[in-house]
């Protein structure tokens, strides 16, 4: 059998025997009853436990768009102009409006990036910020002592509405909501502080109920409010096929149970061999998000078992305190003893591959360089079927082979 899988802005082709492979996670079948943009428009038109943001927002006020940034699918220039056409009908001006980028701890964008995120007519129109935390206000401290830093421009809005994709996240439950907002445009201080509950049982990846970090981000909202939320899930292909807008805790959990019936896909038990793709750009652009396919395809390998994770790294790691890390030769049990002895943002993500490493081999095809890959424990390829041929060489001709040819989004869940 062939199989393509996403890398980069590229395919790479998998050449896989029968007898192996036992399954492919592709989403389930759900109902679409409308996409792309009318889906936006629907949900707009049907907010849950919220007014329409026309209502909500008055002439004059000024309001903050906060939406995701380069590294995330997002597609804020298919979003962006429905919320723009509510907020005229309301009366507010483009002067009055600013979109901000959720950069949480990622780099700042080009002002071309900046350009293609949200469509050059908008970017023309409406002044179009990135996160500066260098100009946050603190608004207080939660409940588990996350401070909440803010960016002056998102703090200072009369109206804040945040935009987000709902996907899984390995200790949150789930991007969207509220996360625009923490870690999105706050300091690293809040970050750290918010992301250091990652080692909690608790949280991981599904988990919105119970989940310590979730329940931290959402509670963010007591010091800022959070006046109306469009949350979208993507298909395979990056296309919108379900959106939720409202309320800012019920709009995004209604998400989650859509992105559940979707990409919560049941297996019958672990394979010895998991083959990974992210799906290409941009959720494969660093380490630092490719290891959001590690994450999930954890649940599908077997222990002691090999995990074969295509993504392109264009951008290297991704991150100078991951790329710390992840380059110092420390074991995979030194790294998770590190973290839970003194939380370090950036490390957080290392040591969750360290987690990963404890449970099965890594074999990353890339365009990183071989040194580099092999200092972090994990062994280079530059073609997939001869990490392929390995894994068998080294598991068996018999050995049972997973592929995720989307492996950010699907989540494996062994049938009990």
């Amino acid at each position: 059998m062939k199989i393509s899988l996403g890398y980069g802005k590229k395919i790479l082709n998998l050449d896989i025997n029968n007898k192996n492979l036992i399954k492919i996670l592709k989403p389930n079948d759900v109902e679409i009853k409308s996409t792309g943009e009318s889906e936006i428009k629907r949900a707009m038109l049907q907010p849950i436990h919220s007014q329409r943001l026309k209502n909500i927002v008055r002439r004059g006020e000024k309001v903050a768009i906060i939406t995701s940034d380069i590294t995330r699918p997002m597609p804020s220039k298919i979003v962006i102009p429905v919320v723009l056409e509510e907020l005229y009908e309301a009366g507010i001006q483009d002067k009055d409006i600013k979109i901000v980028f959720a950069l949480g701890s990622h780099r700042k964008h080009t002002e071309a990036e900046k350009k293609y995120l949200v469509g050059e007519e908008i970017y023309k129109r409406i002044e179009c910020l990135d996160l500066d935390v260098d100009d946050c206000i603190n608004l207080g401290t939660t409940s588990s002592g996350t401070p909440v830093n803010i960016f002056r421009t998102v703090a200072e809005a009369d109206r804040r509405i945040c935009l987000g994709n709902i996907e899984y996240h390995y200790f949150a439950g789930y991007s969207g909501g509220a996360k625009a907002i923490m870690p999105g445009v706050a300091t690293k201080e809040s970050i750290q502080a918010n992301h250091s509950m990652m080692v909690k049982k608790e949280a991981r990846t599904g988990e919105v109920i119970n989940n310590p970090v979730r329940s931290d981000i959402d509670e963010v909202a007591q010091y800022i409010s959070i006046d109306f939320i469009v949350n979208v899930v993507l298909d395979e292909k990056k296309d919108i096929i379900k959106a939720t807008a409202g309320n800012y805790i019920d709009a995004h959990r209604e998400g989650c149970k859509f992105l559940d019936r979707l990409y919560k896909i049941t297996i019958e038990k672990p394979a010895d061999i998991v083959i990974v793709s992210l799906g290409g750009y941009p959720k494969d652009i660093n380490l630092y998000q490719a290891q959001k396919g590690l994450d999930n395809a954890k649940y599908a390998v077997k222990d002691g078992g090999i995990i074969i994770l295509t993504a392109s790294c264009v951008e290297g790691l991704g991150a100078c305190t991951f790329e710390q890390w992840m380059t110092s030769s420390m074991t995979p049990e030194e790294m998770i003893d590190r973290i839970q002895e003194k939380f370090e943002l950036g490390g957080h993500k290392a040591a969750a591959i360290a987690m990963v490493l404890k449970k099965a081999q890594i074999f990353l095809i890339s365009e990183l360089e071989d040194d580099l890959v092999r200092g972090m424990n994990f062994k280079s390829y530059n073609s997939l079927n001869t990490a392929l041929k390995d894994a068998l060489q080294e598991k068996g001709k018999d050995a049972e082979v997973i592929v995720m040819p989307y492996g950010g989004s699907t989540l494996p869940v062994v049938k009990v």
